[in-house]
């Protein structure tokens, strides 16, 4: 349930990045709205995994998954440049979380472990 919640705290990034962009500087109330309950619900997710992953990797994968996103969203949707190194630059991104959640699984030596 844990990486479910984690999961969709960053996916909601992406939301309210999104919807933030649609709110025009916050003058526009909906979006503004939107955008902070959006917000709202995706630190409560994040928070609520803190424990259980710890908070460097909880927060590299929310903020992994929200700029991967975000930069995706833009990229489809909002007519951002889609240059062949911003898609190699992600990639690393994607590999370099999934890297430091694999280190985070790994058995830690105590000192005097042979």
């Amino acid at each position: 349930m844990s990486y479910f919640k984690l999961i969709l705290a960053g996916l909601l990034e992406i939301g309210w990045a999104y919807t933030m962009t649609l709110s025009h500087g916050f003058t526009r109330l909906w979006p503004t709205l939107i955008t902070i309950v959006i917000l709202f619900v995706s630190f409560y997710l994040l928070e609520s995994v803190i424990n259980e992953f710890g908070v460097g990797v909880s927060y590299a994968v929310f903020t992994g998954i929200g700029t991967a996103g975000t930069s995706i969203v833009g990229m489809l949707f909002l007519h951002e440049s889609h240059q062949p190194l911003k898609i190699v630059a992600l990639v690393i991104l994607l590999i370099g979380i999934i890297g430091l959640k694999l280190a985070d699984d790994l058995p830690t030596k105590k000192a005097g472990d042979q």
